[in-house]
């Protein structure tokens, strides 16, 4: 199983963090390890002191597949769910100012929070999909499907161009605009439409 996540897929978000909006999926890799799941606890690593948290939509791989033409893409997924894609904001920039790649700030232990996933006939239409994350009651994300540079269609294509599919694999669709610190205390929800899918404590 592969957990493939997606960056800057939100112009906002390109924004906030001073990156180029991509003419391409950019995309990278967590190892397994990095799942946490059934809302247990994220336990703050004590190699970095700004892990910032990302809300994201999460599709789930249901067959086998490489280089997939996107007008088939749909057949490849029939669940979402929600994760976190947490990331180390401080290991990050050193590892840019430097040119080196940036998987100790992504692919770390526990970086991977991720809820149960819902059959997508759930909604109405995952193409105009709300989610949100609070902290301790706050908003702090807030997105729309509608707002992703690259679908879920073209993410499947592109990506299954270099590395091929496989049932169960988890594709992190990029997150929204609002990124910012946890710290041990805090306690993250999170919502698709209505519903709430992540609910767990930072210890």
């Amino acid at each position: 199983m592969k957990i493939i996540c997606i960056g800057r897929n939100y112009h906002e978000h390109a924004k906030e963090l001073n990156n180029p909006v991509p003419a391409k999926p950019v995309f990278f890799m967590k190892p397994d390890s990095a799942l946490v799941i059934r809302n247990r606890p994220f336990f703050y690593p004590d190699f970095s002191n700004d892990i910032h948290h990302e809300i994201e939509i999460v599709i789930k791989i249901n067959r086998l597949g490489r280089s997939i033409e996107q007008k088939f893409a749909s057949r490849y997924f029939s669940e979402i769910g929600l994760g976190v894609d947490f990331t180390a904001r401080d290991l990050q920039a050193e590892c840019k100012k430097n040119g080196l790649p940036w998987e100790i700030a992504k692919g770390f232990d526990s970086s991977a929070p991720i809820s149960k996933f819902l059959p997508i006939s759930n909604f109405a239409d995952i193409h105009n999909l709300n989610f949100h994350l609070d902290i301790n009651g706050t908003r702090v994300q807030t997105g729309n499907t509608s707002e992703m540079i690259f679908s879920f269609e073209h993410i499947i294509a592109y990506v299954s161009q270099f590395v091929t599919l496989k049932t169960g694999d988890l594709i992190y669709t990029g997150t929204p605009a609002g990124v910012g610190s946890v710290k041990p205390g805090d306690r993250l929800t999170g919502y698709v439409e209505d519903v709430k899918l992540l609910d767990f404590p930072v210890k």
